[in-house]
């Protein structure tokens, strides 16, 4: 039930008894201000340096109908117009051009706050702030300080210091509340003790106030006004997606191999497919999107026999071409990159070579990238999926074909994400996914599924495997709730590099998710694979279970459409935060709870059980819930366990049974 409060001048708004918004005097609900903003970029890491030149608190309020005005002596204006919905209210704005907006919501005592997109360090929000701007995620210096320093005198970084591929207005607390604000405005929340700050570059368009008694009810009336259509083709549940590259001969040894020790392989993405570039930083992607015929000769025989096996061939696309390729001179040409204000390309670095970045606001370059790099180049040539890497690199101070780049820079991925899926739907083959890193609201419209961008390859809860999880239940909470990650995460530099028993213990973990894909890392060389010696069994093993596993999987992937996080915190069930004991565990689906191992040399791992019965995956043990037990935990077998009463015990069991 919505409650409004007019009182000469003071304003609330209540849902179900929760209050959201209360405005007076001395705390306005809405403030004008002017900002003068400095951005640095290097390498898709953006510095801001603002500054405050004017402050209006908007404390006038008049209330005619469902229309609020607020309002300053100044006779600077906000007008609110009110909507209820089923589960809450729309408040859609009109503000003025050339300022920047604070929103103030009432905070509630002991409140926990999650979501905000993809935050890798935290799933608890309150206390921090949180940046409204897609960047990279990885900072080279950190990326140095792990492979020079010490490992006792590294120190990891904290939520503030760490930037997100996929940030997102929308916010969800352990109190029944959820805050989505619509805009794609450059901004920054504060969950403060005494209230919720919200300050966003140019006026949204609304504020959508949610309330209900559970996580399942916010997010599925979430999902009704930000269509979820996420999803993955039948073959992606078969088995591991093998992360190969090196050319023809090497991803058909190597997959063959695996399948005739009887590993289940559901695919091999090469992402090299368009050739090697070599760096500084180890072996990186000839960003021109074509098959390079000189390492990958006959690449569409190698697909058909790939796929006389039951294989599929996945590769690897951004909206980049490297500089002075063959695609990169032809669009040029065709003046469908973005460029400086003197019409010179404008370029972007990655690592130490420039490139080009394709117009996504130019119909005919959108067309090209469908019809001719999409179409063309990869679905022709008989590819299954691919990576739809990057997007979150546009510069503001850039020219496009139409548009302000300031106003487009959150929403590139979603372009990114949309031209991915129609070029997809145009071709009419169904069975075709492709997967993203970077996103903002409505990237779940598109991308079938993201995956948690690129971690280090070690065990830290800054950037390392552990990251993989606090991202993902964020990302559950903003409405994109399937997501996955590289096995063996990414950046390696140095000494900065996985074992046998680190890829395991990676690989343990994306057993018990949507989707198994590895990856060989930035130097494949220097860092253990799937096939290694210490890893091979633990890899035929691993992926017999996870392809038993796809009925369950199935029925997670169902939920998902309608909203429902494939990924869940321990805290999910129980609703409030305070019944977390640790956040690097999860709910995979309603049944099974996961414990990853994400220390070095573990041979137990502390469990703490949520409520209820539960079983011992491996061993059919029963355990009470509510309690901390210490469990065995070898390598190759990370602590699950199963509800007592769920539907798919004899799954489960079967499960258990044929990869002991």
């Amino acid at each position: 039930m919505l409650t409004i409060e007019d009182q000469g001048g003071r304003y609330s708004l209540a849902i179900d008894g929760r209050l959201f918004l209360e405005h007076g005097d001395g705390a306005p609900f809405v403030s004008a201000i002017k900002r003068e903003k400095r951005y640095e970029t290097n390498r898709g890491t953006v510095r801001e340096t603002v500054a405050e030149t004017e402050d209006v608190p908007l404390c006038a309020c008049s209330v005619d109908g469902s229309t609020v005005t607020f309002s300053a002596a100044n006779a600077h204006s906000l007008t609110m117009f009110v909507t209820e919905l089923e589960h809450g209210v729309k408040l859609t704005f009109s503000g003025e051009e050339g300022w920047s907006y604070r929103f103030r919501l009432a905070a509630m005592q002991n409140e926990a706050v999650f979501g905000g997109g993809e935050q890798y360090r935290k799933t608890n929000l309150r206390g921090e702030t949180v940046v409204n701007f897609v960047s990279e995620h990885i900072k080279a210096k950190t990326v140095f300080e792990k492979a020079l320093l010490p490992r006792a005198l590294y120190r990891e970084k904290q939520h503030s210091e760490i930037g997100s591929y996929a940030p997102m207005p929308v916010f969800v607390t352990d109190r029944g509340r959820m805050f989505c604000f619509d805009t794609a405005s450059d901004g920054i929340s504060t969950f403060g003790d005494d209230a919720y700050t919200f300050i966003f570059d140019t006026c949204p368009n609304a504020l959508t106030l949610l309330c209900g008694d559970h996580y399942e009810t916010l997010l599925k009336a979430y999902a009704e006004l930000v269509p979820n259509r996420q999803y993955l083709p039948d073959w992606c549940f078969d088995g591991m997606i093998l992360g190969i590259q090196g050319g023809t001969q090497t991803i058909l040894e190597k997959t063959f191999a695996m399948l005739d020790a009887g590993a289940k392989i559901s695919g091999v993405w090469s992402q090299d497919w368009s050739g090697e570039n070599r760096t500084v930083m180890g072996k990186q992607v000839w960003w021109n999107w074509e098959v390079d015929k000189t390492l990958y000769p006959d690449l569409s025989g190698a697909i058909r026999k790939l796929n006389a096996r039951g294989v599929r061939f996945l590769a690897y696309i951004n909206p980049y071409l490297v500089k002075d390729s063959r695609l990169y001179n032809l669009c040029k040409e065709k003046s469908f990159l973005i460029t400086h204000t003197d019409g010179s390309i404008y370029h972007i670095k990655s690592t130490t070579f420039d490139a080009g970045m394709l117009d996504l606001t130019n119909p005919e370059a959108v067309r090209f990238t469908k019809d001719v790099l999409i179409k063309q180049n990869m679905l022709d040539l008989g590819v299954s999926g691919w990576m739809a890497d990057f997007g979150e690199y546009l510069p503001v101070d850039c020219v496009l074909h139409s548009g302000d780049p300031k106003k487009l820079h959150n929403l590139w991925p979603v372009l990114w994400a949309k031209l991915n899926r129609e070029a997809i739907e145009e071709y009419g083959k169904k069975d075709v996914m492709f997967f993203m890193r970077s996103g903002y609201v409505g990237v779940q419209t598109y991308a079938p599924v993201l995956w948690n961008g690129d971690q280090h390859t070690d065990v830290t809860k800054d950037y390392g495997m552990p990251c993989v999880m606090p991202a993902s239940f964020s990302l559950g909470f903003s409405g994109v709730p399937m997501v996955h990650c590289d096995i063996g995460g990414f950046f390696s530099f140095g000494k900065l590099k996985r074992n046998a028993e680190l890829f395991t213990r990676w690989m343990e973990m994306c057993t018990f998710s949507l989707l198994m894909r590895s990856h060989e890392s930035i130097r494949p060389w220097a860092n253990a694979q799937f096939d290694a010696d210490a890893v091979k069994a633990h890899t035929v093993r691993l992926t017999n279970l996870h392809a038993a596993l796809k009925p369950y999987l199935l029925h997670c992937e169902a939920l998902a459409r309608s909203g429902l996080p494939v990924m869940r915190p321990d805290f999910y069930d129980a609703t409030e935060y305070g019944a977390s004991r640790d956040m690097y565990s999860y709910f995979l689906g309603e049944d099974l709870f996961v414990c990853p191992v994400i220390e070095r040399r573990a041979k137990t791992r502390k469990v703490f059980l949520p409520k209820g019965e539960w079983i011992d995956f491996w061993t059919g043990k029963p355990y009470a819930g509510e309690a901390e037990y210490t469990v065995p935990a070898p390598l190759g077998t990370t602590p699950v366990f199963y509800k007592k009463d769920s539907n798919y015990s004899d799954l489960f069991r079967r499960a258990a049974e044929l990869n002991q």
